[in-house]
C-alpha cells in the first residue's frame, strides 16, 4: 500500500504512497554525505522522518522496517515514533535484521510467515539458495581466486562487510577486507595499497554506476593507485550497488553472478555485464 522514498523495485511499486523522506541533503559527494551523516548523528538526530499522517491514512496491517543500518534506511525506532502517533491504527511492526546470507533467509521466512503465505517463503528461499550452490560448485573447480577488495564507500574508504565476503567466496574470489557477518569496516588508504588486490569492485551503498563511477575517479590520482595489480591489468569495475549489493534481498543472488563475471570472465555469463557492472575508466569515456 506504501513505500519508504528508496524503495524503487520492481519500477510498478514507484506509483505507491511514498511513507518516508531524508532529513539531509543526500546529493554530493562522498564526503559530503559522510559528514552531513556524522553531524547529525552526533547530534543524536535521525536521518529520516516517517509521515505519520500518511501512514493513519493508509491503515496498513503490518509494516516492514529495518534494524540493520540507521545510516541505509528508515530505522524500528523511527517507524516506532511514528506509528505511536497514529491513533486507531493497529499495525503489525515486523523488524528485518540482516548481517549475512543466513539472516536473509530467515527475514524471507519471517516476512512470509506473517503475510499468511509461510509456504511461498520456503520456495523462495530454496530457489535463491540453490542457485548460490549451484555457482558456487561450478567456481570451486576453477584454479584461480583473485584477491579482491570490494568498496563500499569511497571517501572516507570503506570495505563492504556483512554479507558481501559470504558473495566473494561463492563467486570465486579472495576476500581482502570486511568480515562475513560484521559491518562494513572503515579502511586506511595505505592499507589498500599495502594489500594490492588483483581485482576492485566499487559498490557504493546507494548508488548506480554513473554516480559510483564519478565518486571513483578522484582515487586514481592518489598515490599508489596506478601501480596496484587491479589497476595495471584493467580489472577495476563500477557496480550498481544500489540495485544489487547494498539491498539484502532476493537480488543478492544476481550480485554473486555479477561478481563472477567479473572474477572469472569468460567462464560466466549471465547477461549482467554493461548493465550491473562496467569496467572502470571506460565508463567515464
Amino acid at each position: 500500500m506504501g513505500r519508504s522514498h528508496e524503495c524503487d523495485y520492481p519500477p510498478s511499486i514507484l506509483g505507491l504512497p511514498q511513507c518516508s523522506r531524508p532529513r539531509i541533503d543526500v546529493t554530493g559527494s562522498s564526503r559530503d554525505i559522510d559528514e552531513r551523516v556524522k553531524s547529525s548523528a552526533s547530534q543524536g538526530l535521525s536521518l529520516y522522518d516517517v509521515d505519520g499522517p500518511r501512514l493513519r491514512e493508509l491503515a496498513p496491517d503490518v509494516i516492514l522496517t529495518q534494524t540493520q543500518c540507521e545510516v541505509c534506511a528508515v530505522s524500528l525506532k523511527d517507524v516506532e515514533a511514528a506509528v505511536c502517533g497514529m491513533l486507531g491504527v493497529a499495525a503489525r511492526l515486523v523488524s528485518l535484521h540482516p548481517n549475512s546470507l543466513a539472516d536473509l533467509w530467515r527475514d524471507i521466512r519471517l516476512v512470509a510467515s506473517e503475510l499468511g503465505v509461510a509456504e511461498r517463503g520456503e520456495t523462495l528461499v530454496g530457489r535463491l539458495a540453490d542457485r548460490l550452490s549451484r555457482l558456487q560448485a561450478a567456481t570451486l573447480v576453477l584454479n584461480s581466486r583473485p584477491r579482491v577488495a570490494c568498496l563500499e564507500w569511497l571517501d572516507p574508504l570503506m570495505a563492504a562487510g556483512n554479507w558481501v565476503p559470504e558473495l566473494v567466496d561463492i563467486a570465486g574470489g579472495e576476500n581482502l577486507f570486511g568480515t562475513a557477518g560484521l559491518h562494513s569496516p572503515w579502511m586506511d588508504w595505505d592499507d589498500l595499497i599495502a594489500a594490492d588486490p588483483e581485482v576492485i569492485v566499487a559498490l557504493p551503498c546507494g548508488w548506480d554506476i554513473a554516480k559510483a563511477s564519478l565518486e571513483l575517479a578522484p582515487l586514481v590520482s592518489r598515490p599508489g593507485w596506478s601501480e596496484m595489480q587491479a589497476v595495471r591489468s584493467g580489472r577495476v569495475y563500477v557496480t550498481d550497488g544500489n540495485q544489487y549489493f547494498n539491498r539484502p534481498g532476493p537480488r543478492l543472488v544476481e550480485s554473486a553472478e555479477i561478481l563472477a563475471e567479473m572474477f572469472h570472465p569468460g567462464k560466466f555469463d549471465f547477461g549482467h555485464a554493461g548493465i550491473a557492472w562496467k569496467v572502470f575508466p571506460e565508463v567515464l569515456s
